[in-house]
């Protein structure tokens, strides 16, 4: 039992513990090194660079620096180095138009190291100087441009901005990759209320207009169907006569539908004007009396009290 638990304890004491300090103790003596990926280490010794190594995986240092390896951990330096992309975004970098305007133009840009050595030591903070230099060549390149423009060509902008800045970041170890003038903004609240003032008074006249042409169009079709209209009623009024008088003609050739037809006009007529009529029994001599009588003459009132007179009994 004692050799067994003998046997687990190196197990478990070799792999964990004796192999990462053996390794440890190896790295350090400056046989090997393992380099990320995207990243790289820039060896110094006595303020010389004697190695730069960028493949990532495991490298034998002796093969890479020659006998300086077993110095370098000792009495040199290191310097290990991200290598990936990276990007910041400047806001509002104030610059002014051609017609006075203050304006702010918002940069982004992406960036990365290029030549390590140079990173290192020709400039001591490259990513602050690099920052400093994308924003004054906004203000140098973008001033004074006219205002239409600055608000249009955001492309043409970026590439003057990414020309102007190359040349001097590859100096510093750097490569600028792309730049892209994300925003340009106005930076006075007073000129942002006066053109949200305009753009409101704009859109009003806009819509006045649109209303008023809807109207005038509205007008103009009125009176044309108005004036179509009064043409047909004109020319079916004009064609009333005619047709009447064809028709009454066709009817005069009948004497029976003629006797008719006026006999109903004529008693049309005598209900339009709210003629008395008094109806006469037939075989009767009331008519006979009437005429000889030289007239129709009203009867005279009931008394009251009488039958059919008011109140009366019936």
């Amino acid at each position: 039992m004692e050799t067994f638990a003998y046997a687990i304890a190196a197990g478990f004491f070799i792999p964990f513990i004796l192999v990462p300090v053996f390794l440890g103790f190896v790295r350090l003596t400056g046989l090997y090194t393992l380099v990320d990926e995207g990243h790289c280490k820039v060896y110094v010794l006595f303020g010389h660079v004697i190695g730069v190594l960028r493949e990532p995986g495991l490298h034998i240092l002796l093969f890479s620096l020659g006998p300086a390896a077993l110095l370098v951990n000792w009495i040199g330096h290191c310097y290990t180095l991200d290598m990936r992309l990276d990007q910041e975004y400047l806001r509002s970098q104030a610059v002014n138009s051609e017609e006075g305007a203050p304006m702010g133009i918002g940069i982004w840009y992406e960036m990365f190291i290029c030549d390590p050595p140079a990173y290192i030591f020709r400039n001591a903070d490259p990513r602050g100087s690099l920052r400093s230099n994308v924003s004054n060549a906004a203000v140098r390149c973008l001033s004074n441009m006219k205002l239409a423009a600055m608000l249009e060509n955001r492309h043409e902008m970026s590439r003057t901005v990414r020309a102007e800045v190359s040349e001097k970041s590859t100096e510093w170890g750097y490569n600028v990759g792309s730049v892209y003038i994300r925003k340009v903004h106005f930076r006075d609240e007073g000129m942002i209320h006066q053109i949200a003032a305009k753009v409101v008074n704009r859109l009003r006249q806009v819509t006045s207009s649109i209303v008023q042409d809807g109207a005038n169009q509205v007008s103009v079709i009125a009176s044309t169907a108005e004036r179509e209209a009064a043409a047909a009623f004109a020319k079916a009024a004009a064609m009333r006569p005619q047709i009447v008088g064809h028709v009454l003609n066709e009817i005069a050739q009948d004497a029976e539908i003629e006797a008719a037809m006026f006999e109903i006009l004529e008693n049309q007529q005598m209900l339009d004007n709210d003629v008395r009529v008094i109806m006469v029994p037939e075989g009767g001599s009331l008519l006979a009396d009437l005429l000889a009588g030289g007239g129709l003459q009203t009867p005279p009132a009931p008394a009251p009290g009488a039958p059919g007179a008011p109140g009366g009994k019936h």
